[in-house]
């Protein structure tokens, strides 16, 4: 028996319950995890509320992309790692099929990463999702590379500072994006070369004034609606917007004549592009693992909460007043 967090119906963050349940051993090909801390992720509080791609089907139902831990035992055919061995978990495509709000938790061995020695069970746990993400859409589809100029939208979220870092990481001028200038130079310290507050400054304008005639060649945003207007205004010709997030109530517009003077390309992407295909997965792996041993990329941490106040830690997701990741410690 282990502790697991579950829900039995949709609705708020109080839903969320602590229970006991019995875990399995893990199968074929599978690695059961001590937990020690989980990363929080936006997918969550939306498979709570029943508004994510995934649909629960079966009641109660876990959930959980991201955890940390110890190596409690291996599946048949499990090479590479041995019980007590520190591990983290990049997201596996469903969280109710693999979810790690739990003690114990089993996830498939490919998705299963021997992280750096010196990494807290913390930044571990809050490493794979926004690093794989970003990764993805910057590296993998944009090709983001030196002199190149990236908009980074929700920039103090967890993928937006992953975002910021990659970019740096290989010569790029990331361009934060947030509402006000709130975060400002909380933005500039984490690396953003400049930081524009969508809801104090004109958008368009303040990114043609950085960008200058040449445009902006990628963005990067979670939030669409009406702001695709003033991002695919700035962009270059021949560039790319890559959408990861739906965050806005508003709809979107499809900005047509932008879209054909400049033969822009607008991609819709989700992090399991790249976790369902092997090849592309392992590149990612070693982008991120190699950029955590140099010191290019480190997860920041906002706060953690115990696992026994997972309705306060859902809440504080839900409040957009996080700059970086949230964690929960086991």
């Amino acid at each position: 028996m282990a502790r697991v967090i579950r829900f039995h119906e949709h609705g708020g963050p109080e839903v969320l319950r602590i229970e006991e349940a019995d875990v399995p051993p893990p199968g074929v090909g599978q690695v059961q995890i001590r937990v020690k801390a989980l990363g929080l992720n936006r997918a969550e509080s939306m498979l709570r509320t029943g508004a994510y791609i995934e649909t629960v089907e079966n009641w109660p139902s876990g959930l959980g992309f991201e955890a940390a831990g110890e190596v409690a035992a291996l599946g048949a055919g499990v090479e590479g790692l041995k019980v007590g061995d520190a591990v983290s978990v990049v997201p596996p495509p469903s969280q109710i099929e693999w979810p790690a709000y739990a003690e114990l938790a089993n996830f498939p061995q490919h998705l299963v990463v021997k992280h750096p020695a010196t990494l807290s069970w913390e930044e571990a746990a809050a490493t794979w999702m926004q690093y794989v993400t970003a990764y993805g859409a910057l590296i993998d589809l944009a090709k983001l590379a030196a002199g190149d100029v990236v908009v980074i939208t929700a920039a103090s979220s967890s993928v937006g500072l992953a975002a910021i870092q990659i970019a740096r990481m290989v010569g790029a001028t990331p361009i934060a994006v947030t509402r006000t200038h709130a975060k400002r130079q909380a933005l500039l310290e984490a690396g953003a070369a400049y930081v524009v507050a969508s809801a104090e400054e004109d958008l368009e304008a303040r990114l043609a004034e950085i960008a200058g005639p040449e445009g902006v060649r990628v963005v990067f945003d979670p939030i669409g609606g009406p702001i695709f207007t003033p991002l695919t205004a700035a962009m270059a010709r021949g560039g790319i917007l890559i959408e990861y997030g739906a965050l806005s109530p508003e709809p979107t517009p499809f900005p047509l004549f932008t879209v054909l003077g400049k033969s822009l390309t607008l991609r819709g992407y989700l992090i399991h592009e790249i976790t369902t295909d092997p090849a592309r997965l392992a590149a990612a792996k070693a982008f991120v693992l190699k950029g955590l041993e140099s010191g290019a990329l480190k997860p920041i941490i906002d706060r953690s909460f115990a696992f026994d106040d997972i309705v306060a830690a859902h809440r504080h997701l839900e409040s957009n007043q996080q700059f970086g990741k949230l964690v929960v410690t086991v």
